[in-house]
């Protein structure tokens, strides 16, 4: 990457998410970029998602941190997630039961896209657009971060089909940062 090209990245990389959605509705408006690939197919790069070490100029606007098990593997689902909106703190913390034969793997999954789907319903709710909100996600699971952002496979179907679950969902948020945590960030913010 040339200098320049670098330059301009990183001033992309500042603007907020409405002035990027305007800045590639103007580049798409000029035929300037390429055609969008389906949903389905979208590459973690296309779901807006920055880079966890990149420093940001602003704070999100959304902490959604999530957590789920299963008591057995296969067994009993459950979890929990806590949405914090960071312009006036104002909080929600759920708990999740899900059911018999989850995996632990599946119910981190599925508490989160329970999460995003609740956060996206009460912004809409609220007569508001997500992709006018960035988001940061935490969370333990080091397998639900990377296949998200699209660092390790999900070679089996059914995490496969949670993993662009997540990705549809998130890529309705304007920007959305993905980081794992400890695990005892899990229990001190959720209990579990």
């Amino acid at each position: 990457m040339t200098d320049e090209v670098h330059d301009i990245a990183a001033a992309i990389a500042r603007l907020a998410p409405a002035q990027k959605r305007r800045l590639f509705e103007l580049l798409a408006a000029r035929g300037d970029l390429p055609p969008a690939a389906p949903e389905a197919s979208r590459s973690p790069a296309q779901l807006n998602l920055i880079p966890a070490g990149e420093p940001r100029q602003e704070r999100p606007d959304y902490l959604l941190i999530f957590d789920g098990g299963s008591k057995g593997n296969p067994g009993p689902g459950y979890g929990s997630y806590a949405i914090t909106r960071l312009r006036d703190g104002a909080r929600r913390l759920e708990r999740l039961d899900l059911g018999e034969g989850y995996t632990s793997n599946e119910a981190e999954y599925d508490v989160l896209i329970a999460a995003l789907e609740d956060l996206i319903a009460r912004i809409e709710d609220a007569g508001r657009k997500p992709e006018e909100f960035s988001l940061e996600v935490r969370g333990d699971s080091a397998l639900v971060i990377n296949q998200v952002e699209g660092r390790w496979k999900a070679s089996e179907p059914r995490m496969r089909q949670r993993r662009d679950q997540c990705r549809r969902l998130l890529s309705r948020f304007g920007a959305v940062v993905l980081k794992a945590h400890p695990r005892e960030e899990s229990v001190r913010v959720l209990g579990h």
